[in-house]
């Protein structure tokens, strides 16, 4: 079986000098490898080429067979590494939180310590207004307290 630390440095030695990051890498039992990559210019088809080109000039397919995948992270997808929430900053966002709320909101800043701000809409009613107003409250975000944070697309 293809080790996948050795993978992971390969991976990391082919985007050396880029903005690219690795978003996912997998090695399953049967060596089917999938790489994940993102960066916040994009990642081209080009690319993802190059970075397979790099693998598979290092690895020896005689020696154990493989399959190799190596492809940009969807849009759609959940973010799943700290550069994802950063490359969204400025972006809206949707969250589902692990106690069951589903929330948009504009992703602001993004913390060291594993947190994240998102500015959410909410209609608030002041005292001596006879209407409520749409204002924008900023609320901070555990990553480990959402079950999912995807960009938000608006279709408008």
């Amino acid at each position: 079986m293809i080790d996948k630390q050795e993978v992971a440095v390969l991976v990391e030695k082919a985007i050396e000098n880029t903005d690219a990051y690795v978003v996912e890498l997998s090695v399953s039992a049967d060596n089917d490898i999938v790489v994940e990559l993102d960066s916040p210019t994009g990642v081209d088809l080009d690319f993802c080429a190059e970075v397979s080109r790099h693998i598979n000039e290092a690895l020896d397919r005689d020696k154990e067979d493989y399959s190799l995948e190596v492809g940009t992270a969807s849009l759609s997808a959940p973010f799943k590494v700290r550069q994802q929430y950063e490359k969204h900053v400025g972006d809206n966002v949707d969250i589902l939180t692990r106690d069951g709320r589903k929330l948009t909101g504009l992703l602001t800043a993004v913390g060291d310590d594993g947190d994240f701000t998102v500015e959410i809409t909410r209609k608030v009613k002041e005292a001596g207004e006879k209407r409520p107003r749409l204002v924008a409250v900023p609320e901070t975000f555990k990553v480990d307290d959402c079950k999912q944070v995807t960009y938000h697309f608006d279709f408008k």
